[in-house]
């Protein structure tokens, strides 16, 4: 008599150590460009020291490894148990930087981070039902939003900096064309892999060049520690404020419908089957890791987008892999010395980057946009509002200057205003949709890269 073993599913296969270490690094090198352009800006924002941001850049280093390590393995009602990078969305910047400049301090932003957390927990389970609230005219919306209060960023960082004495040098503005050539001469002439990683690679030319010209500030690097551990709460106790809340948790309600698109687009590229209990699974990762950033002085998680292309890219579908990826990215995290290089990277090379990925987030709302029926009349007049009500706290930032402070960090976000304002009109016009029109939307959110 025979017994046969039973096959074992790609995206639980293990594989040689060997290929799961070059294809997990592989990962790292895809999402760590936009890992590490959220504690910067933030950190900015902040008017944090140095050695203050290049901690927000191990910590985030740090806590997307313990994130991904819980999203791709898996544990109880957590992780949806795919190949999946986690990383800091970048729909949370906006509202961040919103908080920074309305007066409230780190510790108030990592209190709303971890509330924010909770909530993705406590809804993951009933996400589904919140789809219909999201049809496209509302996520284009909202992202092309997002995009646009980035790219403010992008062009300071460009110029070299809010304030610097040298804010438009032409030698600021030769990295910025030096950056932006590499990535689109790498986006001409390669494909895959080499094309994923084309913003990293012109960083990293870009940084060199910077070396070359004697501009690049190295002051704490010889003084960091090669090795150090992250450990919670380092700004403080967590302070938690109400506006700073409710914003976040705004923000977490649109990752979580753009994170169901790319869970139902990689269980395709996997074929693994993707269900309710699979989708509540993740975004309660989503969730998990967002409180353990709040927790572990970082910001809100989500999946990167630009992973799941990558398993596309590679073939390679072992959730193993990526849990290597995430092995990586906590070492890194321990690393300050390496923090610390990173923060030394000059605005400029910087903004030449940003250019490109703040961009490529205003192009992606762009591209939902299209979707949309423009037959309703109302529904131009939904986008229109809303990208108008957007711009407010982008175009005059003391507009809202006599509201009560506890409301600062909700109406000087330009994207929790949009996001609101989408919302609401698009219930008023066009109703909560149905199921049938929520399933519909899934499927599309799962074709959009964000």
């Amino acid at each position: 008599m025979t017994t046969t073993t039973p096959s074992v599913h790609p995206v639980d296969e293990v594989l040689p150590y060997g290929e799961m270490a070059a294809v997990g690094l592989q990962h790292v090198l895809v999402m760590y460009a936009g890992a590490i352009a959220v504690p910067l800006i933030v950190g900015g924002a902040l008017r944090l020291p140095k050695e203050q941001i290049a901690f927000l850049i191990n910590a985030d280093l740090f806590a997307c490894g313990l994130a991904t390590l819980i999203q791709c393995i898996g544990f109880w009602r957590f992780g949806i148990r795919l190949p999946v990078v986690m990383g800091v969305t970048f729909a949370a910047v906006g509202p961040l930087v919103a908080m920074a400049t309305s007066g409230v301090d780190i510790t108030g932003i990592f209190g709303a981070v971890i509330v924010a957390g909770v909530f993705t927990v406590l809804v993951a389970p009933f996400a589904s039902r919140l789809v219909r609230y999201f049809p496209p005219l509302v996520t284009g919306t909202i992202i092309t939003v997002i995009g646009i209060t980035l790219l403010r960023i992008g062009i300071n960082w460009a110029g070299g900096g809010v304030g610097a004495k040298n804010f438009g040098d032409p030698i600021n503005l030769g990295l910025v064309a030096l950056v932006l050539a590499t990535i689109l001469v790498i986006n001409k002439l390669f494909t895959g892999f080499v094309a994923n990683i084309a913003v990293l690679l012109g960083l990293i030319l870009g940084f060199a060049a910077a070396m070359a010209l004697g501009i690049v500030d190295f002051a704490g690097v010889y003084d960091a520690d090669w090795v150090a551990l992250i450990y919670p709460f380092r700004f403080g106790t967590p302070r938690f404020e109400f506006g700073a809340i409710v914003s976040l948790c705004i923000v977490m309600i649109v990752v979580m419908v753009e994170s169901t698109g790319m869970f139902l687009a990689l269980g395709e590229i996997c074929g693994k089957k993707i269900g309710p209990p699979e989708i509540a699974r993740g975004l309660a990762a989503d969730g998990l890791g967002t409180i353990i950033g709040g927790v572990f002085n970082t910001f809100p998680y989500t999946s990167f987008s630009q992973n799941v292309g990558l398993v596309g890219v590679t073939g390679v579908r072992s959730r193993w892999v990526v849990a290597v990826a995430g092995g990586i990215l906590i070492a890194l995290g321990l690393l300050p010395k390496l923090g610390t290089i990173v923060a030394s990277i000059p605005q400029p090379v910087l903004g030449g980057a940003g250019l490109v990925m703040f961009g490529m987030v205003a192009a992606t709302g762009i591209k939902i946009l299209a979707r949309v029926d423009y037959g309703p009349r109302h529904n131009l007049l939904i986008i229109a509002i809303s990208i108008a009500v957007g711009m407010i706290p982008l175009v005059a930032p003391t507009f809202f200057a006599q509201v009560p402070k506890w409301l600062a960090p909700l109406v000087n976000s330009g994207i929790t205003l949009a996001a609101i304002s989408a919302v609401l009109l698009n219930a008023l016009f066009n109703g909560g949709g149905s199921d049938a029109d929520a399933k519909r939307e899934l499927a599309a959110a799962a074709s959009v890269e964000f």
